[in-house]
C-alpha cells in the first residue's frame, strides 16, 4: 500500500526538478541510494538481505513490470523498498512512519 501511494504521487525527479527550477539531471538522493545498495551488498547479518545479484535481478524484474511507469532511478528506489518489504526487513508501517518524518522535515 505504501509503495502504491509513492508511485501514485508521481513525484519523479524530472517533474520535481522542473517544478523547482533545478537543472541537475541526477536527483540529490541518488548518492544515498547508491550507498544503501552498497551497504546491503556487503551486509553480514541474519536478516534475509538480498545478495547484490538477487537485488539487481529483482530490481530489473520489478522495474520492467510492477514499476514500469517509473523512470530510473525512481524505479530502482521503489524496487529496493519492495524487496526489503517482501523479505520482512522493513514493515509497511515502519516505512510509512519514516516517510512521514522525512516529508515533515522537507515541508517544514
Amino acid at each position: 500500500m505504501v509503495l502504491q501511494e509513492i508511485v501514485a504521487r508521481n513525484q519523479v525527479w524530472p517533474r520535481m526538478a522542473a517544478k523547482y527550477g533545478v537543472e541537475n539531471p541526477v536527483p540529490p538522493w541518488k548518492t544515498s541510494l547508491d550507498g544503501l545498495c552498497d551497504a546491503i551488498d556487503h551486509a553480514a547479518c541474519d536478516a534475509d538481505v538480498p545478495t547484490s545479484t538477487d537485488r539487481r535481478d529483482e530490481e530489473d524484474a520489478l522495474s520492467a513490470t510492477v514499476y514500469s511507469d517509473l523512470p530510473y532511478p525512481e524505479s530502482q528506489l521503489v524496487s529496493l523498498a519492495h524487496s526489503l518489504l517482501s523479505r520482512g526487513i522493513i514493515t509497511e508501517d515502519e516505512l510509512g512512519r519514516r516517510l512521514s518524518v522525512i516529508r515533515a522535515r522537507l515541508e517544514g
